[in-house]
């Protein structure tokens, strides 16, 4: 499926790790994924290695990592959208059967005898971009497939399966490399994708169910892009995400480099070292739930990027084989505690109406931050020479440590994003059941004075909710006339989506409202009153509701 998925705690009622394969189409699929994430490391390592034949400069070589992962940023937000409104079994066999194409030319291609740099990096970014628009459906694709007692379980077999084959892919890739070419290894990543193409296909999916109608395709990105601006919990994901993958980013730029220039070493060699790595992750899997049973999230991701730059410095000082066949153990277990980590974090943070497009922004900031770190650490190789540029990004990934403290990961734990029924449906309907907008809404609040700076502080905390759910504007005023009289004003694209807004209230959302309401000191609760745009031709609709 070309993607990691999440790692997730199993859940407490499923009696064993391996029930979800009691689901037909999920075993299936589990299947032909290990094949699939086979024929990805295997291509993985005959592109890097392909290129270092046909150029030798650093910066060209560094860009076979950047070609894919560089779509991932560019389109990460638009697929997460997609996959939030659109039938992801319809979205992933498109993405499947592009990738199939883009394999089966670069395979072409290359057993033609006409391979260029240039050429190769197309063929590649065309492979990224069915990554791209493929992640997020196939990241949130695994609840679809499972019911909510094995979702833990389902997820942590999707992910033992991604690395077993990077475990297993690149050794196997560069044993074929060295005997047959990078045109096989291509032609065999192209049929890896029939088995996820025959499963896809025969698979009846249900539809996602809602009273409302199902967003628009720029209205989805929009909403997604509001989501993120106004949640500090995504704001944490993503910039520890990126603090830890524009440094580790470098490993996986000028390993092929270090093997072939520093090492003098081949092929199987560089494949050998990459599965390593993948071998790596295997055990640092199924090391977490212990791990997380004695520490904390943040001491884990603290300590596994310490242990992940202390593997960059080895990579760019230690030439013995056996001891960077360690160091590519141990890094590979550190690496994927802290993508685990962070991944499930990107999936907590955020409720379910939005979930696809969290994991894609998670997906944006991973492979955006992978694109540009291979392109920055292959430009500084180019001129500091690939050891010091090795130590470089291990030191900097020690001091862009300091973001633990400003940005933990422990606040997203303990949110709580069951859907609430707290905000009761309106009390009238429109004549028209067009999308009629925009909506406007008032909240009276009546406030003791003396409790007016908590009041304050509290609603700043309502209006991040307030904007992150779909309003445009938002403001709070006093009556100049009467100072314990105070209104809460916000301004929503229309009334469709103000009606969203009341499905997207958590239950972590109704803690804070509860909050605010607590200091409201009124006989009747905070007066609600809703306004429609005079323009429109129900005229001016103005109901007042109590809630």
């Amino acid at each position: 499926m070309k993607n990691d998925s999440i790692v997730a705690p199993p859940h407490p009622d499923v009696r064993s790790p391996w029930s979800p394969l009691r689901q037909p189409v999920f075993r299936a699929l589990w299947i032909a994924t290990i094949v699939s994430n086979l024929g990805t490391w295997m291509q993985n390592v005959g592109a890097s290695w392909l290129m270092t034949a046909l150029s030798p400069s650093p910066l060209i070589i560094a860009m076979v990592q950047a070609a894919t992962s560089l779509p991932m940023f560019l389109l990460a937000l638009p697929a997460g959208a997609l996959a939030d409104i659109a039938d992801r079994r319809r979205l992933l066999l498109a993405t499947q059967l592009w990738m199939f194409s883009a394999a089966a030319a670069l395979s072409a291609v290359t057993y033609a005898g006409a391979m260029t740099p240039v050429l190769l990096l197309s063929l590649t970014f065309m492979m990224g971009v069915g990554a791209a628009m493929n992640g997020p459906a196939w990241q949130a694709i695994v609840g679809d497939l499972i019911g909510p007692r094995e979702l833990g379980a389902a997820v942590s077999l999707n992910s033992a399966a991604f690395n077993l084959a990077r475990a297993v892919g690149p050794a196997l890739g560069g044993i074929l490399l060295a005997r047959t070419g990078a045109g096989t290894v291509f032609l065999l990543n192209a049929l890896s994708f029939m088995g996820v193409l025959f499963v896809l296909y025969r698979w009846k999916s249900k539809g996602r169910e809602s009273v409302l109608p199902a967003e628009r395709f720029v209205g989805a990105i929009r909403a997604g892009l509001r989501y993120a601006r106004h949640a500090p919990p995504v704001h944490a994901v993503l910039i520890r995400t990126a603090a830890f993958i524009l440094f580790g980013s470098a490993i996986w730029a000028l390993l092929p480099l270090v093997v072939k220039t520093e090492m003098g070493r081949g092929p199987s060699a560089y494949g050998v070292l990459v599965g390593c790595l993948g071998a790596g992750a295997l055990i640092g899997a199924a090391l977490i739930p212990r791990l997380k049973g004695r520490t904390s999230v943040d001491i884990l991701v603290v300590g596994a990027s310490a242990v992940f730059a202390a593997v960059l410095i080895g990579a760019g000082l230690i030439r013995n084989y056996a001891v960077m066949i360690a160091l590519m153990l141990l890094g590979g277990a550190a690496w994927i505690v802290v993508h685990s980590i962070l991944n499930v974090a990107a999936r907590m943070a955020v409720p379910a109406w939005v979930q696809a497009r969290s994991l894609a922004f998670y997906l944006l900031v991973f492979q955006g931050g992978t694109a540009v770190g291979s392109l920055a650490w292959g430009g500084l190789a180019g001129v500091l020479g690939v050891d010091t540029t090795m130590v470089a990004a291990g030191v900097g990934m020690i001091l862009s440590l300091a973001a633990a403290f400003y940005f933990p990961l422990r606040n997203v734990e303990s949110l709580d994003l069951k859907t609430s029924a707290y905000w009761p449906e309106p009390d009238f309907v429109p004549e028209s059941t067009g999308d009629i907008g925009p909506a406007f809404v008032t909240v009276e609040y009546r406030v003791d004075p003396l409790n007016a700076e908590e009041f304050l502080r509290r609603m700043g905390d309502l209006e991040r909710i307030r904007r992150r759910d779909g309003a445009l504007q938002w403001g709070l005023f006093v009556d100049a006339t009467d100072p314990w009289r105070y209104l809460e004003e916000f301004l929503v694209e229309s009334w469709l989506e103000h009606l969203r807004q009341h499905e997207r209230i958590t239950a972590s959302d109704h803690e804070v409202q509860e909050r605010v309401r607590s200091l409201h000191t009124g006989q009747d609760p905070p007066r609600v009153t809703h306004y429609l745009s005079a323009g429109l031709p129900e005229k001016s609709i103005r109901r007042e509701r109590r809630k």
